[in-house]
């Protein structure tokens, strides 16, 4: 049997201007890829472990860790297997079965997911509707108070880059407000841990949790989980009959080619954020000219403070109405100018981000997009 039967490539995906947010921030730079072949087989990084996947000392991770801590400016760091288990292993640890935590509004749907995995009760903070889908801070506040007025709350939970709108929160305002009421934070940066700057002590998050494969250019899967020196030994947890294993973790977390990738990629990460700034203009020229050709509107907070965005796009949806292909036309078409990432028979509206693109790149899109629309609407 050929590999192909399972239809292992994607070299079209690979090769061509990808526009997913997901995928946006986890392409691998060269050194990476390296590191993917030289660390390919299973276990390759445990040749010389001694018992715990954060000691290994070579290839240094022990040190890689710490540097990892200092980049996000936070105590402690592990990698997990993705940001969700990174949420999981600390709701675990906080939380008992029936205990109440707040959301936001925005949450992933793994965030979700890992409450009612650990059995616990979801208070949510509605985001402020359409258009903006706004987190406030002071609904995020009124949420809380109410909550604690009626129930113990263990744990609060703020998404600070969701990944429908590409709203950045303002993740310090909430955490003073969570510090005050005693209530410890968890921060999900899965969508920009690796792409912006991150500094979790300024912010006053107790807890961070990032994603490798999604924003800091690992192949997957693997995640980041940060802490305050104060849950270590909560949520670090060793256990009793195998004494060098951290429960949460299952003793070891993410192995081989996904943590290699990390590190080998972690320079590369460490350079690209300092450019934050301007991936942000790259993106507000984006919208704007997008905006230009009309009936495609961006949803979320204005001006945008992050890469991802999301358009209302009914002069798509119109044409799709009376287009043999209906909905598929647009992918097709995109598709055969060696665009990719928009999801087949998606119109009314898409996700999608230019985060790294050139500025040749990027108009190259805007004028594609324009060209589809004088084609069906001349």
């Amino acid at each position: 049997m050929e590999c192909d039967d399972y239809g292992l490539t994607r070299t079209l995906e690979r090769e061509n201007l990808n526009l997913n947010p997901l995928q946006r921030g986890g392409v691998l730079p060269a050194e990476a890829r390296e590191a993917l072949y030289e660390f390919s087989d299973g276990y390759s990084i445990c040749d010389y472990c001694e018992g715990r996947l954060d000691q290994i000392k070579k290839p240094d991770i022990n040190r890689f860790l710490d540097d990892l801590a200092d980049f996000i400016n936070i105590d402690l760091v592990r990698t997990v297997h993705g940001a969700r288990e990174g949420k999981f292993a600390v709701m675990h640890a906080l939380c008992n079965k029936g205990d109440t935590i707040i959301v936001d509004g925005n949450a992933h749907y793994t965030t979700h997911l890992a409450a009612e995995r650990n059995h616990l009760k979801i208070i949510e903070t509605p985001n402020n509707g359409h258009p903006t889908f706004e987190i406030k801070p002071e609904t995020y506040k009124q949420t809380l108070e109410d909550a604690i007025d009626k129930t113990e709350i263990k744990l609060a939970v703020l998404t600070h880059v969701d990944g429908d709108y590409g709203n950045l929160t303002n993740a310090k305002a909430i955490a003073s407000t969570c510090k005050k009421l005693g209530v410890p934070l968890l921060l999900n940066c899965a969508y920009s841990m690796g792409r912006m700057p991150i500094d979790a002590k300024d912010i006053g998050a107790d807890f961070i949790v990032g994603s490798g494969h999604k924003s800091m250019a690992a192949s997957g899967p693997i995640g980041v989980l940060g802490m305050t020196s104060e849950w270590e030994d909560t949520v670090l947890k060793r256990s009793e009959r195998h004494e060098k294993k951290e429960i949460e973790m299952l003793g070891c977390t993410s192995r081989g080619a996904p943590i290699a990738t990390l590190m080998a990629s972690f320079p590369h990460v460490k350079e690209r954020v300092q450019r934050w700034d301007e991936e942000v203009k790259k993106t507000r020229h984006f919208v704007k000219e997008m905006e230009k050709l009309g009936e495609i509107i961006q949803l979320g907070v204005k001006p945008k403070e992050h890469d991802l965005v999301r358009f209302e796009t009914p002069i798509f949806d119109n044409i799709a109405r009376s287009h043999p292909r209906r909905g598929f036309f647009l992918y097709e078409e995109l598709k055969r100018r060696r665009i990719v990432g928009i999801k087949r028979g998606q119109t009314r509206w898409f996700k999608c981000s230019v985060y790294s693109m050139t500025m040749e790149q990027i108009e190259y899109i805007i004028n594609t997009f324009k060209d589809i629309i004088k084609k069906y609407q001349p």
